[in-house]
C-alpha cells in the first residue's frame, strides 16, 4: 500500500481558519496568527512570534501572487498544525514578486518531522498553484467553507 498522500484538512482545524484577519502589516499579521498557533498548539504565543520572526528574516516566505506561507518547527509540538488566515486588506511582506499578500498558511511542525514538513508544504504549494483555488478562497465567505476548499483534492486537471 502505498502512503496516503497528506491531506491538509487532516492538519486544519475550523479553529484555526480565520476569515478576516486584521492586519496593517506583516510583523502584526505573525503576531495574530501566533497567539491563535498558541492557543491551539499549546505553545508560548511569544515564542512562536519571536520564531516566526527568526524564519522571516532568513527570508520572506510570501510565495507570491498574494501568498505566504510561514513555517517553523518546535520540539514541544507530537503533530503538524496549519492556520490558515485570509486578510481583507493584503499587506507588505517582501514576497519575491513584491505583491502584498492577502493569504497566509503557518505551519508549526514537531522538530523531528521533516519529511511530514515538507509533505505539508509540497501540499499546500499544489493548492495554491492552481487559479481556480486561490479565487475560491478569496470568494469563500466564512471558515466552513474556506475549509471546505482547503479540503479538496487537489486534482492536476482542475477546470
Amino acid at each position: 500500500m502505498g502512503q496516503k498522500a497528506m491531506d491538509l484538512s487532516d492538519l486544519l482545524v475550523l479553529e484555526g481558519i480565520l476569515p478576516s484577519l486584521k492586519a496593517k502589516s506583516k510583523k502584526q499579521a505573525l503576531q495574530e496568527l501566533a497567539g491563535k498557533a498558541g492557543e491551539l498548539a499549546g505553545l508560548d504565543a511569544r515564542d512562536v512570534f519571536d520564531t516566526l520572526l527568526q524564519r522571516e528574516r532568513l527570508g520572506s516566505t510570501g510565495l507570491g501572487r498574494g501568498i505566504a506561507i510561514p513555517h517553523v518547527k518546535f520540539k514541544d509540538l507530537d503533530r503538524i498544525f496549519c492556520l490558515f488566515a485570509r486578510l481583507p486588506e493584503p499587506i507588505e511582506f517582501e514576497s519575491h514578486d513584491d505583491a502584498p499578500v492577502d493569504l497566509i498558511f503557518l505551519l508549526l511542525a514537531p522538530e523531528h518531522a521533516s519529511g511530514d514538513h515538507l509533505k505539508a508544504l509540497a501540499r499546500i504549494s499544489r493548492l495554491v498553484r492552481e487559479p481556480a483555488t486561490l479565487d475560491q478562497l478569496r470568494a469563500a465567505k466564512d471558515a466552513k467553507d474556506l475549509h471546505a476548499v482547503l479540503s479538496n483534492p487537489v486534482t492536476s486537471n482542475a477546470a
